[in-house]
């Protein structure tokens, strides 16, 4: 018998899976506690439905950090800091203030998990980093440090 899951069955597969089962399996253990429906027509069609739907979605989703990776691929962000002794910088400058540097410079909101350093900022200068938008999706930018 074809069922369709409706949530993951170890041992026979995930959920939105179409698969072959014994009936006496998908008529007294899938079907009754829920984990399962048969493989009617309806529901083949709403199984592709939702295939769709979700496919769909992540393209939107994919065009959306392509534009915003637009937005910011090789631009420099500014920021002052205070600093002390031989041009060093009382603390760090973290990916939460480039985040809130970006919102302010650029419009753009960005969350802070998403931008990658390629070290800590200790010093005045110019710094690489990179926002990981998508899993497809890059863009580098530049962050500028400059004394108060």
């Amino acid at each position: 018998m074809k069922v369709i899951l409706q949530a993951d069955v170890k041992g026979s597969g995930k959920k939105g899976q179409l698969i072959n089962v014994s009936d006496g399996y998908a008529r007294n253990f899938l079907l009754p506690k829920g984990l399962a429906i048969e493989a009617s027509a309806q529901a083949m069609n709403d199984l592709k439905n939702r295939a769709s739907a979700a496919q769909h979605k992540a393209d939107v989703e994919k065009e959306a950090a392509v534009q915003l990776g637009g937005k910011i691929e090789g631009k420099t962000i500014k920021r002052t800091a205070k600093a002390g002794t031989g041009g060093r910088l009382f603390g760090a400058v973290t990916t939460k203030e480039i985040a809130e540097d970006l919102q302010k410079q650029f419009g753009t909101a960005i969350d802070k998990k998403k931008i990658v350093l390629e070290g800590e900022i200790k010093a005045f200068g110019t710094y690489k980093a990179e926002v990981r938008l998508h899993p497809e999706v890059k863009a580098s930018f530049y962050v500028t440090i400059t004394e108060e």
